[in-house]
């Protein structure tokens, strides 16, 4: 009997609290079972940016973990899992994930994963970058993370803001090898 497939979310303080909210709707429709774990700061932007509340956030996960429990399941090498997206990504976890600095349960998970080389994901959300953010950025792929930042991509023709957010999320679901149907397929240039 094989195991359901679980995934670690993380949701930093970085503006883009949406991707974190699609991908664990994307992720109950798929049946993926969802380990959550959501910044202090990234509480704020959620409540600032949505119509939605921190308790009905963590109601999408099927577990969900407090900011500074170090000691969950998600916060060790055995737990079995597909890896961790961190959406959105702030630049300061990025940095500490970087570092190797694991003060709360979201870095240390994203260490965890890294050193069991699972997939990482980091949805990062900063523009402009400086030479310090590129190099941490640099370090993180070089480690075996993946730099995704949620950047729109336009031959879909999206009609709203809905079709940009799932086409990312649908995105970064391939990038975890999760089959979904949220991403609009490139079919080459029609000639004629």
């Amino acid at each position: 009997m094989s195991e359901k497939q679980k995934l670690i979310i993380g949701m930093t303080g970085a503006s883009g609290a949406i991707y974190g909210i699609r991908l664990l709707e994307a992720c109950k429709l798929l049946n993926i079972e969802t380990h959550l774990v959501i910044s202090k700061a990234a509480e704020i932007t959620l409540v600032h940016e949505t119509k939605r509340s921190v308790s009905e956030v963590r109601a999408l996960a099927d577990v969900s973990y407090k900011y500074a429990d170090i000691g969950a399941a998600i916060a060790s090498g055995s737990f079995r899992n597909a890896g961790m997206v961190i959406a959105p990504c702030s630049v300061r976890s990025m940095s500490e994930i970087a570092a190797g600095t694991t003060s709360n349960l979201l870095t240390r998970a994203a260490d965890v994963i890294l050193k069991e080389r699972r997939r990482l994901i980091l949805m990062i959300r900063e523009s402009p970058l400086h030479s310090g953010h590129l190099r941490h950025l640099a370090e993180l792929s070089d480690l075996g993370a993946i730099i995704a930042p949620p950047v729109p991509a336009f031959y879909t023709h999206p009609k709203n803001l809905d079709d940009l957010v799932n086409h990312t999320i649908g995105r970064t679901l391939d990038l975890m090898n999760i089959d979904n149907d949220l991403a609009t397929r490139w079919n080459g240039l029609k000639n004629g």
